[in-house]
């Protein structure tokens, strides 16, 4: 089994972005009591306040495709996908960390 991180590219709905950050919290402070969800991210582009990127790692491939199909993730992110205009997601083998874990403060 290998880490695995996704990376998810969104741009909100205008006039949406604090209702969005908002949504996003409240389902990712679920998301992350579930077996495998190592952390979760939302960073916002410095240049674009209606683009954001949600990275999240999980323990392995397994997990975390077995969260992406479950009704409970629907529930969890309907409010995040209807204040979305646009979305991309991707997910990637971690090869190396270095330095302190994501997520943790130093």
């Amino acid at each position: 089994m290998q880490r695995v991180r996704t990376v998810l590219a969104m741009r909100t709905r205008e006039g949406c972005e604090a209702r969005f950050e908002a949504a996003w919290l409240s389902a990712a402070e679920q998301i992350r009591a579930l077996d495998g969800c190592l952390h979760q991210d939302l960073v916002r582009d410095a240049d674009d306040p209606r683009r954001y990127l949600i990275i999240s790692d999980w323990a392995d491939r397994e997990r975390l495709d077995a969260f992406g199909r479950s009704e409970h993730r629907d529930r969890l992110l309907r409010l995040v996908r209807e204040l979305r205009e646009s979305a991309e997601r991707h997910t990637y083998q971690v090869l190396h960390i270095v330095g302190d874990e994501p997520g943790e403060s130093r």
